[in-house]
């Protein structure tokens, strides 16, 4: 069920039910990292794409000037019924009932898109699915397929001629006017910061202040990618400290070792940062007492990992080379599990037609069954880091790359010969008993399993199995292969 149909099944529900039978957790805006002690689903992306001259969140105090800042959507927070008690136990019904009328109506304001802003990705995410998870041997790999979509709408942005026209045609545009359309409906209905649910979503432009760049490609990035740009020297440890400490504080620290080895060279005209940053809890936890050690089989071996259990009514999903369930997230999407049949590996599902078209189906699928699933899955923090150059080239992005053909003229008509040097792509994801935390940034520097028999069908993650965590409007935030759970 997506979020907004959620939300109108609200307008049924008798507000003081909730007070009796459904108390909402307390309002945390501010959750510790899982190794801090606080059990979440964790996720955080970035990308850092850096655009180098060919040679021959908030403000920054004293290290980069400010050219272009964003406007974030004021969203109303989640009215947490423990801030409405009376001093006699009861709740104050008229208070909380307006403040969630108006959290709910900020909710759907995010959601009120056109019919269709998410159409034609289904080529790009297959691309990117295929291109930067496979081929993971015995290791982890992860990527957020949306933060990469924002980066290379930001990059088309900076370009024109042939060098925009590709990466148009990778993301599904024929103009530069319908991407912008689509990218900041995508953006609206994927943001969310209300207190329940974190789904940040950020962008930033770096320049070089030595040269001179068009404003009104600055505007349209603040407006469209809602991206802040700033001017600073290029090179100085200054900048880099401020481009890191942007990086930390917009995914919650979740990225500290691949953000502080971020840097940019004197000869850098620019820098584009983009990042995801994901914190919610499940709509059904996990009971901690359930967790127990076991074997989840590695390429590599057998290792010994703590497995959650849960047993519940759920829908369960087949292919002919798969077995999948989806453990949905409080107002926030759903965390698709696809385990490959025995003697099928994690590649050859990703090479695998129908899988790929379940992995992008949002639970839209003919093959399922609503029954009892009873559950194993491992804890598991899995993160990782790619160089996005050589496979955005297999994926038919090349003239950014090369200075004898790349066009930046959008971006600054003050200095020719100027390519994309660095793009760098970080994500982590965590899973435990209460929810999930994920993180990510990308930093561009110029055998057949059928229907169950029976109504009861056990679902054990021992082995490689690949995971997909969706928004609550079904876009792909996070996408892994888990060989290794720790």
């Amino acid at each position: 069920m997506k979020a907004d149909d959620l939300l109108d099944g609200l307008e049924h529900i008798d507000p003081q039910l909730v007070h009796q039978a459904d108390k909402p957790p307390q309002k945390t805006p501010h959750r510790r990292p899982l190794w801090m002690g606080l059990t979440a689903v964790a996720a955080a992306a970035a990308i850092v794409i850096g655009i180098v001259l060919w040679p021959g969140g908030g403000p920054l105090t004293g290290q980069a000037s400010a050219l272009a800042v964003a406007e974030y959507p004021e969203m109303a927070p989640y009215p947490n019924e423990m801030d409405y008690l009376n001093s006699d136990g009861t709740l104050d019904f008229d208070r909380w009932s307006a403040d969630h009328d108006a959290w709910r109506a900020s909710q759907k304001a995010q959601l009120n898109q056109p019919e269709g802003y998410d159409s034609g990705l289904e080529g790009y995410y297959t691309a990117a699915l295929r291109q930067f998870l496979g081929d993971g041997g015995t290791e982890n790999k992860v990527c957020s397929p949306l933060n990469i979509y924002f980066a290379l709408g930001m990059l088309a942005e900076l370009t024109g001629g042939s060098s925009r026209q590709q990466i148009l045609d990778l993301l599904g545009h024929d103009t530069i006017d319908t991407l912008r359309a689509q990218a900041k409906a995508l953006w609206n209905a994927n943001y969310n910061d209300d207190g329940m649910l974190t789904s940040v979503l950020a962008s930033s432009l770096w320049l070089n202040e030595d040269i001179t760049f068009v404003q009104s490609t600055l505007d349209t990035l603040a407006d469209t990618y809602y991206a802040s740009s700033y001017q600073g020297e290029m090179g100085s440890a200054q900048l880099d400290q401020a481009l890191r400490a942007w990086l930390n504080d917009q995914t919650g620290g979740l990225l500290e070792e691949a953000a502080g080895q971020v840097s940019l060279d004197p000869e850098t005209a620019l820098a584009l940062a983009t990042t995801v940053y994901y914190q919610g809890r499940w709509s059904q936890e996990f009971n901690p007492a359930n967790t127990a050690p076991d074997v989840f089989h590695t390429p590599e071996g057998d290792v010994t990992c703590d497995f959650m259990h849960s047993s519940s009514s759920n829908n369960y999903y087949w292919g002919d080379q798969f077995s999948a369930v989806g453990k949905s997230v409080l107002y926030g999407g759903t965390l698709w599990m696809v385990l490959p049949d025995e003697g099928v590996s994690v590649d050859q599902l990703l090479a695998d037609p129908e899988a790929m078209e379940f992995l992008l189906s949002d639970g839209e699928w003919d093959n399922q069954k609503y029954l009892i699933v009873n559950l194993s899955m491992p804890k598991f923090d899995v993160s990782g880091q790619l160089d996005l150059i050589q496979g955005l080239q297999a994926m038919g992005i090349t003239d950014v790359f090369d200075p004898a053909v790349s066009d930046f003229t959008p971006m600054t008509e003050a200095v020719e010969d100027i390519s994309v040097t660095q793009a760098t792509h970080a994500s982590r994801v965590a899973v435990d008993e209460e929810g999930v935390t994920a993180a990510a940034f990308t930093a561009m520097a110029m055998g057949g399993s059928g229907m169950p028999p029976e109504d009861e069908v056990d679902f054990t993650l021992d082995r490689p199995f690949l995971f997909l965590l969706t928004s609550s409007q079904g876009q792909p935030l996070f996408a892994g292969v888990v060989n290794q759970p720790g």
